[in-house]
């Protein structure tokens, strides 16, 4: 369940960089002096060090733009951290989401798994990249895409972007040892690619060895599977096996084909090819296989620092304070945006940025995204999830205007995950 996040520790990452300059005529924008001075609803109050405010921009070429802004100080009498919602299975609106975890404040997280066609999954709430709350890894990394890191101790924020990928490893009672392929997905199938070894396009099988556009598949992997997942893993082919595990992690059984029922509390090594073949070799009933997921920088060392939620993001945008050709990935679209950003005395800015709206509100780019973040002070600065995904909840209602086509109804669209401040 969506709930309030606790302080468990997780290897870390190195200090952000956020979004660079303005691509308004308008001058840059201060930080409200008050709560008072934002777009609030009279009923919504907002704890010291917690801000919100809505603002209209005009882009270099003349056309306006819409942003919701939220803006958390490192000693904010409130906490800030992901939420998913009763399963990864299921996506929810970002208003369920704080709802249910008693949020202030919430905007929609990470990219989800929702392919189409031949690639389309039935687990729409599943996250593409790196996910962790409660300092638990729940979704492996794209190895090297950089994420949103928030942690923090003696009643401080602590909010960081850095590249991140995660080493995950199975180690058996009998010494035999094995790579951890993915944590809480379909075994054999990689949104985004940048898995462990083996993985290839479903459109037209290359070798990915970096994460991609699409889909890849690995014929040969264990997937770690945790309570949060949900009550059911899913269906295996014929050869696949799964080994059942308490709570404790101790094994109960092995089931083939793998999927169905987890134990009560209980989690799961689910096998396909050779990682099938390795389970039923060395995971046997009784003994108790240590697995670990950590997060580690590109060159593979464990991060410093603690982390209680992180977020990967599609690219970075800003990086010290300038503009980051990692966003070139993204291409030149306008489009609604969601854009997290750690400002120089490290507050946590989050930035919505209504688009699909001719007239009144446009989009932007990567780069003017990048633009505008650094206008309001933003340091480094990286891309969540947009689209119809961006959404920004204060005080149990949506404030902005999410669309999934041009000039097409405001709705909200149910996603995988949200950032949601917490009441102290």
């Amino acid at each position: 369940m969506a709930r309030r996040r606790g302080a468990a520790l997780l290897s870390a990452m190195a200090l952000c960089t956020v979004l660079a300059g303005c691509t308004t005529a308008d001058p840059p924008a201060r930080p409200p002096a008050s709560a008072a001075a934002s777009s609030e609803p009279a009923e919504t109050r907002l704890p010291g060090g917690v801000r919100h405010e809505r603002l209209t921009r005009r882009l270099d070429s003349g056309e306006p733009v819409r942003l919701s802004v939220l803006r958390v100080s490192p000693d904010a009498r409130a906490s800030v951290a992901a939420v998913h919602g009763a399963a990864m299975t299921r996506a929810e609106t970002v208003r369920a989401l704080a709802r249910a975890s008693g949020a202030l404040l919430a905007v929609n997280g990470t990219y989800f798994d929702v392919g189409t066609g031949r690639d389309a999954s039935p687990y729409d709430g599943d996250p593409i990249g790196l996910y962790a709350e409660d300092g638990r890894v729940l979704s492996e990394a794209q190895a090297g895409r950089p994420a949103l890191l928030l942690g923090g101790g003696d009643g401080r924020l602590t909010a960081r972007i850095a590249e991140v990928s995660t080493t995950g490893r199975l180690r058996a009672a009998d010494g035999a040892r094995r790579e951890l392929d993915g944590v809480n997905r379909v075994a054999g199938r990689i949104p985004g690619c940048g898995g462990v070894g083996g993985d290839r396009l479903t459109s037209d099988g290359r070798s990915m060895a970096q994460p991609s556009r699409g889909v890849c598949a690995d014929a040969d992997e264990v997937v770690y599977f945790t309570p949060q997942w949900g009550h059911r893993t899913p269906p295996g082919p014929a050869d696949s096996a799964e080994v059942l595990l308490a709570a404790d992690g101790t094994v109960l059984r092995t089931r083939t084909p793998a999927g169905g029922p987890l134990p009560a509390d209980g989690r799961s090594l689910y096998g396909i090819g050779a990682g099938a073949a390795w389970l039923e070799a060395h995971a046997r009933p009784g003994t108790r296989p240590a697995v670990s997921v950590r997060m580690t920088d590109p060159g593979g060392q464990p991060l410093t620092g603690t982390v209680r939620s992180a977020l990967g993001a599609s690219a970075r945008l800003l990086r010290d304070g300038k503009a980051d050709p990692d966003a070139a990935r993204l291409g030149t679209e306008r489009e609604p945006r969601t854009v997290a950003c750690v400002t120089a005395d490290g507050s946590l800015l989050l930035i919505a940025i209504d688009g699909r709206a001719p007239g009144t509100s446009v989009g932007a780019t990567p780069a003017e995204a990048a633009r505008l973040a650094r206008s309001l002070g933003a340091v480094d600065a990286v891309n969540l999830d947009g689209g119809g995904s961006t959404t920004v909840v204060v005080g149990g209602r949506a404030v902005n205007s999410p669309r999934g086509t041009e000039n097409g109804a405001v709705t909200e669209r149910r996603v995988a995950n949200a950032i949601v401040v917490l009441p102290e």
